[in-house]
């Protein structure tokens, strides 16, 4: 979701508050151990006002929205206060007003997510609750054996657990950080950056407009990890251009979306996903991205595989040189986004640091970089004009990230306490035969209904805490299990009925939805095929432990996949398609 400001605060003290917020969470990173029951709270304090007053409409909406976000601070600022004596409670509530405030806590949460992403996750959240609290009713063995309200409440809002639990965690000291350190790139040169490298690097190809799109947005999506922020913004450069030059408005629309929708998948930030994946597996952050990279590879070389086939089918040329930019312009914008990410990696990679001190040293590049244009002139007012949309960016995105991390906390708070996962897991092995592959079917089933209406990083939260350990339990490895579970998590961005990233592209190209979504579909279908690929290739991420076998494993993926992709889009003869689609599958899972 793109917050909208009311008017019924001035853009100063949003800029003020965006501020605090960006100083408050680098601050986490050098202060040494702070309480979770202070950091965390603070972090929902922070977030409230952007969710409940700034994207505000109408004077009722502002009028309950700040009501809302003052109770809703209330009770956070409850927690930091009493957060020694609420310790030794061990998550059981004490007295009416820890009740009332825990109760408080999570309608709030509750009313902040639906504000933010609307209804869907909170309605999960709060069946999840009503679940919990009457669950022992139930008939069978779906039902629980009852907890006490006071400790069930008092779990999911005064303890470690629940709202304030480990996922929350990962929200306050990592995400805010990648997402202050992208909103700093997106406010100067990077974004026209990443389309000028693209444009030098394919513009000269055939179907060049497109493949263009593919590595722009592969490389914004990279920072922004937000596949509908990512059409929104490179499409409106892309897709006109696509479409000046000839290209049927449902592939320009496609290609947007499906281009666009890998950003959550290409190290090294991958939205939030990665480094709630690190807190879930317990494996190092380097070590998800050297698993995940090679798979987002074969993703968007599928992706350019099937423009190649689009091209012949429509005879898709070049960029006009008119649309290439010169050479020094692409070496002075390229190295506003490149000596950041540099810095990045080298300070994780080589000098081991975290990833989020690394991310902090990586900002401060960015904040210097922000003074200079593409002729590296300085201007204070372009410079403060980008630090004002560095701050609000900042704190509309943490926010919203937030709310999706609170709302989904709940629902792990709850699986957690009842056991429903633990039930969950024993029905898809029962149901699966004890097969792996029909599990992963079930499981595939479970993330794409999911997805659709949920964020993908709080779908593949819930559906990997409930199909996770059933995986495993039939011979999957950790990570591939999660990385399943979080690719077949994104497939709702370009699968009807509900494809957002498709929804925005169409309507910024005034396209039919349904004929773009076809396109997309064809387009990606690497998004369906490499979690099969993963399963059947384990060493496919294995870059890291065994370079070599997962060179070849990606190598023999990237073949199956182009033929499967040219095999379906390719004006070819009937059993010439047949053919290439048929050994693709054969090579894809052997």
């Amino acid at each position: 979701m793109r917050l909208v400001p009311s008017m019924s605060l001035s853009r100063s003290l949003w800029i003020i508050l965006g501020a605090t917020s960006i100083v408050f969470h680098i601050a986490l990173i050098f202060s040494g151990l702070v309480p979770n029951l202070v950091s965390r709270p603070l972090h929902m304090a922070l977030a409230l006002p952007w969710i409940f007053i700034f994207a505000a409409q109408g004077r009722a909406g502002r009028a309950s929205g700040a009501l809302l976000a003052a109770v809703g601070v209330a009770c956070c600022l409850y927690i930091v206060v009493n957060q020694s004596a609420l310790s030794d409670q061990y998550g059981y509530l004490s007295g009416s007003l820890q009740t009332a405030v825990a109760i408080t806590l999570l309608l709030i949460v509750l009313e902040m997510a639906r504000r933010a992403i609307s209804w869907p996750l909170p309605l999960v959240a709060a069946l999840a609750l009503v679940y919990g609290i009457w669950g022992q009713h139930l008939p069978g063995e779906f039902g629980h054996p009852g907890l006490p309200l006071q400790s069930f409440l008092g779990t999911l809002t005064i303890a470690e657990g629940g709202i304030w639990g480990k996922l929350t965690g990962i929200s306050v000291s990592i995400v805010a950080i990648f997402v202050i350190f992208g909103a700093v790139l997106n406010a100067g040169e990077a974004g026209q950056g990443f389309m000028n490298l693209a444009t030098a690097a394919a513009g000269r190809l055939k179907g060049g407009a497109a493949k263009v799109s593919v590595l722009s947005s592969a490389l914004f999506g990279s920072i922004s990890g937000s596949a509908s922020a990512n059409v929104a913004s490179t499409g409106a450069i892309t897709m006109p251009a696509m479409t000046r030059l000839g290209y049927p408005k449902r592939l320009a629309g496609a290609v947007e979306a499906v281009a666009s929708s890998g950003g959550q998948i290409m190290p090294p930030l991958m939205g939030a996903g990665a480094f709630v994946m690190v807190e879930l597996t317990g494996v190092p952050y380097t070590g998800i991205m050297a698993a995940a990279l090679l798979p987002a590879l074969l993703y968007f070389i599928t992706v350019w595989a099937g423009i190649n086939a689009y091209a012949r089918r429509y005879d898709l040329g070049a960029l006009g040189k008119d649309d290439q930019p010169n050479f020094r312009v692409v070496v002075i914008t390229t190295l506003f986004f490149l000596v950041p990410f540099t810095i990045l990696l080298e300070r994780m990679l080589v000098g081991g640091y975290t990833p989020q001190y690394a991310a902090c040293v990586a900002i401060v590049s960015a904040f210097v970089l922000l003074s200079f244009d593409k002729r590296l002139s300085f201007s204070l007012h372009r410079t403060l004009k980008r630090l004002e949309n560095a701050c609000i960016n900042s704190g509309t995105q943490i926010a919203t990230i937030a709310s999706i991390i609170l709302c989904a906390s709940i629902v792990i708070g709850v699986l957690a306490q009842t056991g429903l996962g633990i039930k969950i897991t024993s029905l898809i092995i029962s149901v699966s035969g004890d097969q792996l592959w029909p599990a992963l079917l079930l499981t595939a089933l479970a993330c794409l209904l999911l997805g659709m209406e949920v964020p993908t990083t709080a779908a593949y939260i819930i559906c990997v805490s409930v199909a996770g350990p059933a995986l495993q339990n039939l011979g999957l490895d950790l990570l591939t299990t999660h990385l399943f579970v979080f690719w077949f998590a994104l497939l709702s961005t370009i699968t009807p009925p509900v494809c957002g990233a498709v929804f925005i592209a169409a309507g910024m190209v005034n396209e039919n939805w349904l004929k773009v979504a076809v396109s997309a579909m064809a387009l990606g279908i690497g998004l369906y095929l490499v979690p099969l690929g993963m399963v059947a290739n384990p060493d496919l991420i294995a870059l890291e432990h065994a370079p070599g076998k997962a060179l070849l494993a990606a190598t023999k993926i990237g073949f199956s996949l182009s033929a499967i992709s040219y095999g379906v889009i390719a004006p070819l003869a009937t059993w010439i398609r047949l053919l290439l689609i048929g050994c693709g599958f054969l090579l894809l899972l052997t």
